[in-house]
């Protein structure tokens, strides 16, 4: 348990990274990865981060201790992953709790796998296999007013995005030298991908799409364009009837978001919500919590700015009445 209070670590005895954040039962619940320290170089295919469980954490409220449910699942119970147990996040609907994740599977592709619970703290029982037609990393799961269920995902690099552009996986030269396989200089910049999820929120609806994600001109953000382009990290809410996509820049380690009117796209860029953090990488969420915004990221200053074990914070967020995002700086 750590006494949570804004920008600071919401626990010290574990590392922590990449929070999916939501309100269940009047109570924040944190679902973040689980930094393990070990001695692997960066070769910039993420193969230094050593994931292998997930934590649940909660708040009563804002600043209130924040407590650790323990291990809700771990990679020796997932029977198709071989490791990298990333970025997760979670879902609620037909009365149970669906949590999503990606690994490698024994091929070494990372894909998308499902787990169910009964509560928001775990424990969750991996399904067999991942879900049929999913790839890459970094699943979010949006559940609209409708409650029509989508999951976006997708990475760049150490999470192999760029690697489907065919439709199918193929091994190629960014497996020696990090980005050679996406898409340069003035070529469009790859966005995430998405698809509805079935009303067993364990399958697709349909095959995953790329989301277009649009200049003020209305011309896809170009390749080219590191401070506004996708990399990895999607995140969905709404406001005011808007869909809001955020991301993370990667390389130039921006949060940044795009508005749209559709959940599918395509999204029109608009702005920055964080500077780059303490250490290389970047990843958030962002929910509403008692009339208020927040957002949950993280960064490396627990560690001395060791960039594979991180710490989870959350600041609160201004959003205008017009769908503004007044950039933080932590």
């Amino acid at each position: 348990m750590s006494n949570s209070k804004p920008n600071t670590p919401l626990v010290t005895h574990i590392y922590t990274a990449d929070p999916s954040a939501h309100v269940f039962e009047n109570k924040i619940y944190i679902y973040p990865s689980h930094d393990l320290e070990n001695g692997g170089l960066d070769d910039g295919t993420g193969d230094h981060f050593r994931m292998e469980d997930y934590h649940v954490l909660s708040l009563e409220d804002i600043g209130a201790p924040c407590i650790d449910h323990g291990e809700a699942l771990h990679i020796k119970d997932v029977p198709w992953a071989s490791e990298q147990m990333w970025a997760p996040d979670i879902a609620f609907k037909n009365g149970k709790y669906y949590f999503y994740f990606p690994a490698k599977d024994k091929e070494g592709i990372f894909r998308i796998g499902a787990a169910v619970g009964d509560r928001p703290e775990g424990p969750f029982k991996a399904e067999a296999n991942y879900i049929e037609g999913s790839y890459s990393i970094d699943p979010a799961v949006f559940v609209d007013d409708d409650e029509k269920a989508y999951l976006i995902c997708g990475g760049l690099w150490g999470g192999q995005l760029e690697k489907w552009q065919t439709g199918s996986y193929v091994k190629g030269a960014s497996d020696m030298v990090a980005g050679a396989d996406g898409p340069q200089g003035k070529q469009n910049a790859l966005g995430p991908v998405i698809a509805r999820m079935n009303d067993d929120m364990l399958s697709f609806m349909e095959t995953p799409i790329e989301v277009k994600i649009l200049d003020e001109n209305g011309e896809p953000l170009k390749a080219d364009d590191n401070d506004r382009r996708y990399f990895e990290g999607p995140w969905m809410h709404k406001f005011n009837g808007k869909y809001y996509l955020s991301y993370s820049t990667g390389d130039t380690h921006y949060i940044v978001y795009a508005v749209s009117d559709n959940p599918y796209g395509p999204y029109t860029y608009k702005g920055r919500i964080l500077e780059p953090v303490v250490g290389w990488t970047t990843h958030h969420s962002i929910i509403s919590f008692k009339d208020k915004w927040y957002l949950f990221y993280h960064d490396s200053t627990m560690s001395g700015g060791a960039t594979p074990l991180r710490c989870v914070k959350y600041a609160e967020l201004t959003i205008d009445e017009d769908g503004t995002i007044t950039t933080l700086r932590t």
